[in-house]
């Protein structure tokens, strides 16, 4: 593959600038998946320089998926208005919420979690180790491991990307913020499901989202 080809394939697949995916390149001997990490820690960087900076635009954005099976609003917060009419912002959020109606987050963050949650998962945890006859030191390092994992279910930054599971939310959303140049805040989220609570058959949401994204 030809440099030029290298450059169009790693600015496709990070956006980042000419000038520094040639330089990636470069730097790691043509090794596209070595730039590429190379790009993302500089763009990281770049991150958390923004990361103080307010942002008060953005958009609140649906998603109905399903014949009107699910429905979830977001509120995705960028620095300007201008950001906020970028094709690429518009296209984030929507992939955020459609985040939301595959996976079930119930929080943004970990921080965002109660205590009193926690408190309870770590005692149904606890509960769950011992009735396995673990000794109280391993059911320590269990726990604090499981409750990671509790994490990665309930809080949409901790979960992978439906549409790259190799990649967080927390990536994307860094991703996004290093190519579009402003700070971008996922505020909130709710999700509607039809006949929620109520007993009805079972359903793999997140492979009928996928179908969705794939047609």
């Amino acid at each position: 593959m030809s440099t030029a080809e290298l450059v169009k394939q790693l600015r496709e697949r990070t956006g980042a600038g000419m000038l520094d995916c040639k330089k990636a390149l470069e730097a790691n001997n043509g090794d596209i998946e070595k730039a590429i990490e190379d790009l993302r820690k500089k763009g990281l960087a770049q991150v958390a320089k923004k990361a103080g900076r307010i942002a008060a635009e953005g958009v609140v954005d649906a998603y109905i998926h399903g014949n009107g099976r699910i429905g979830v609003l977001v509120e995705v917060n960028i620095e300007t208005d201008f950001a906020a009419k970028n094709e690429e912002f518009r296209s984030f959020v929507k992939d955020i919420a459609m985040q939301v109606a595959a996976s079930r987050p119930e929080y943004v963050d970990r921080d965002d979690v109660p205590a009193a949650v926690l408190d309870k998962e770590r005692e149904i945890i606890r509960a769950q180790s011992l009735k396995e006859g673990k000794p109280d030191n391993v059911v320590e390092k269990m726990l604090a491991g499981r409750i990671e994992k509790y994490y990665k279910d309930v809080c949409l930054l901790e979960q992978p990307w439906i549409k790259d599971p190799s990649m967080t939310i927390r990536q994307l959303l860094n991703e996004r913020i290093a190519k579009i140049g402003e700070n971008i805040n996922i505020r909130r989220f709710v999700r509607f499901e039809r006949g929620e609570g109520l007993a009805r058959r079972e359903e793999n949401f997140a492979d009928e989202v996928n179908k969705q994204i794939n047609k």
